[in-house]
């Protein structure tokens, strides 16, 4: 009966250990099809199909990770759906950015440091008669020449000829970019001023024309006048006199004005040529103190000259005496307190200086850059007759000279130009 007993209870052992083993491989080969199908939606979601589902399965625990994964895929469906917004605008803007560059008038290439084309626009091309993506990989220095020893990575408003378009006249700028990587790119813009150079030679013309043929009648007058003055025509009264003299230094001063302009054309077209001499600062200064105190005199100021020593200098002493000359013209005219007008003399290293100063309404500092520019005229402030030349045309002359002009200004206080003239 024991041993009955001991056979059945190890059938049933087996008979249940049976039925645990169906039951577990039941739930191996569902885990097994569940990582299946976890790792299928893996795939999918790798190869960029966001489409794909898990789904739901009756588990607990299956069912918290089918969630989390459905989840996780809806979230890279909606990031993919901005990207792609994103990448639609990014588009559109630099599409936009294009159209609008390749409208300039201005050309636009990218260099690197070795001169190599990395981009082009439209018009570039047209100027350099290759298509766009025929210039990738070429040297800029194929189609262009610089009319400097300017590197091309340094131009600033520098003019080029352009090989395949040589009846138009460029001007090149470089930009250095600013980029992260350790690479040197520059942008190189390219500006036609053909128009610009016609239009502006076109008007010089006319202008150097028109004070030409200007010159002969005012000379004309001023001859008539000094016949009247000296009585070849007649005996004149007193009032008549002071009426001519007048009129006389009127004409004086019109020549001047059409001569200045004159000047400045040569100087633009020719340079100025200088024939240098040794002069005694001392004794040419007071020579034209001399001469132009008189005219100060009729405006109620008087000219003060001041030297710690005769300083020899060498220099064009016709062209030195015209910038002092209208230094001192333009002092007299400014100085409208009725002051006194200082010339000063002085050294400093490697240069004689010379200083003239008057205490009238002064220069804004907004505007002290801007004097010596061509054509610029404080006098159009104060209403006074005057091209604005005057100054342009004595800082040529002191450049020529290889000196310059400086001045310094307060207003309702003083102006003091500095000549400075090299002493070897």
């Amino acid at each position: 009966m024991l041993w009955y007993l001991l056979n059945l209870g190890i059938i049933l052992v087996f008979v249940i250990l049976f039925l645990i083993s169906r039951q577990t491989d039941k739930r191996w080969s569902r885990l097994n099809d569940y990582l299946g199908t976890v790792k299928n939606t893996a795939n999918s979601v790798r190869y960029g199909n966001l489409s794909t589902k898990i789904d739901e399965i009756d588990h607990p625990t299956y069912q918290t990770v089918t969630d989390s994964i459905n989840r996780m895929v809806e979230t890279l469906k909606d990031r993919e759906k901005m990207i792609d917004e994103y990448q639609t605008e990014l588009m559109r803007q630099n599409k936009l950015l294009e159209s609008v560059i390749n409208s300039l008038s201005d050309g636009i290439l990218i260099i690197n440091d070795k001169q190599v084309i990395l981009r082009v626009t439209p018009r570039v091309s047209n100027w350099f008669g290759t298509k766009g993506q025929d210039l990738i990989g070429k040297n800029i220095s194929e189609f262009i020449q610089i009319s400097s020893d300017v590197p091309i990575e340094k131009a600033k408003k520098t003019e080029i000829f352009i090989k395949h378009t040589p009846t138009n006249n460029f001007v090149v700028t470089s930009i250095k970019l600013s980029l992260e990587d350790d690479k040197k790119r520059f942008v190189i813009l390219i500006k036609d001023i053909t128009t610009e150079k016609e239009i502006e030679t076109l008007k010089e013309d006319f202008v150097a024309t028109l004070t030409h043929d200007l010159k002969v009648p005012i000379v004309a007058e001023a001859n008539i006048i000094n016949f009247l003055l000296d009585g070849k025509f007649g005996e004149i009264t007193e009032k008549q006199e002071l009426a001519l003299n007048n009129m006389k230094t009127s004409n004086e001063e019109l020549i001047e004005l059409v001569q200045i302009i004159l000047e400045t054309y040569k100087v633009k077209d020719k340079g100025i040529k200088l024939v240098k001499e040794n002069i005694m600062l001392d004794k040419f200064l007071k020579d034209i103190i001399n001469e132009t105190q008189p005219i100060a005199k009729n405006s109620g100021i008087k000219i003060n000259y001041k030297s710690k020593r005769n300083i020899n200098i060498y220099a064009d002493a016709m062209q030195l005496e015209r910038v002092v000359k209208n230094l001192i013209s333009n002092a007299i005219s400014h100085s409208n307190t009725k002051e006194k007008i200082d010339i000063t003399t002085g050294e400093i290293p490697g240069y004689a200086v010379i200083s003239v100063i008057d205490y009238g309404q002064g220069i804004p500092e907004k505007e002290l850059k801007l004097i010596f520019n061509k054509y610029y005229s404080a006098a159009k402030k104060f209403r006074k007759i005057g091209t604005g030349l005057g100054l342009y045309l004595s800082q040529q002359i002191m450049r020529a000279h290889g000196g310059e002009i400086t001045v310094e200004s307060e207003e309702n206080v003083k102006t003091e130009f500095c000549v400075k003239i090299p002493t070897n």
